[in-house]
């Protein structure tokens, strides 16, 4: 039976690579870090490990071991670095802005869950000029853990005031893919950082939004 519909229903976005295309300049700005430490960064390590909150891909590369004074400042340092790349450069993603008017058109609560700190998703959001358009943002700092556990996106559906089942994520990793699986939300994987299939945990992949409506969203979450 179907809920009715005061249960509401919502679309939970992750940012980089759904909302935005910044690989490049997250990519850029590892780089820039890595050489300031001595180290290289290849592309495949990059690609590798995209999505993954900054202090665990720090531990990753440097060790356990690393201070955790040292891993805030070189957290801040390379997000910095982030931020003055993206600045000027920012734009939505193919048919993101169409689909967000869509959506709030037909009653979908909208949010962003990403691993992203405040600082870059404010950022992003206010230069895309859709900061209002969310009914929710929950960022790395906001849980204790980040994707592939399902606190990210069981965080955004509380504050949507949305029941998980109602809710459907866009995602273009498989940390993301997992952890909304784990949260017992329906997916869609966007290719681009990943190929399609590396995103086989989605209910359905797209090459990008602009493949995606309301009407899409609705049968994945078993509403039509």
């Amino acid at each position: 039976m179907k809920e009715p519909k005061e249960a509401g229903k919502a679309v939970i976005f992750d940012m980089d690579g759904v909302m935005v295309d910044t690989a490049q300049q997250h990519y850029a700005a590892w780089q820039r870090l890595f050489a300031e430490m001595g180290r290289e960064s290849s592309k495949a390590e990059f690609c590798a490990t995209f999505g993954m909150r900054n202090p665990e891909l720090l531990r990753l590369f440097f060790g356990d071991d690393l201070p955790e004074d040292r891993v805030e400042e070189l957290d801040r340092k390379k997000e910095a670095y982030y931020r003055d790349l993206v600045r000027e450069q920012v734009r939505p993603a193919p048919g993101l802005l169409s689909f967000l008017r869509d959506l709030k058109a037909h009653r979908f609560k909208v949010a962003v869950g990403t691993s992203a700190p405040r600082e870059n998703i404010e950022l992003v959001l206010g230069v895309l000029g859709i900061s209002k358009e969310m009914d929710a943002v929950v960022g790395g700092a906001d849980v204790a853990r980040g994707k592939p556990a399902p606190d990210t996106f069981l965080l955004a559906a509380q504050r949507c005031g949305v029941p998980p089942e109602r809710c459907l994520v866009i995602e273009d990793a498989p940390a993301g893919l997992a952890a909304a699986r784990a949260a017992g939300m329906a997916c869609i994987g966007v290719t681009g950082t990943k190929p399609r299939e590396a995103l086989s945990d989605a209910d359905l992949v797209v090459d990008s939004l602009t493949e995606v409506d309301v009407g899409v969203v609705e049968r994945l979450l078993g509403l039509t």
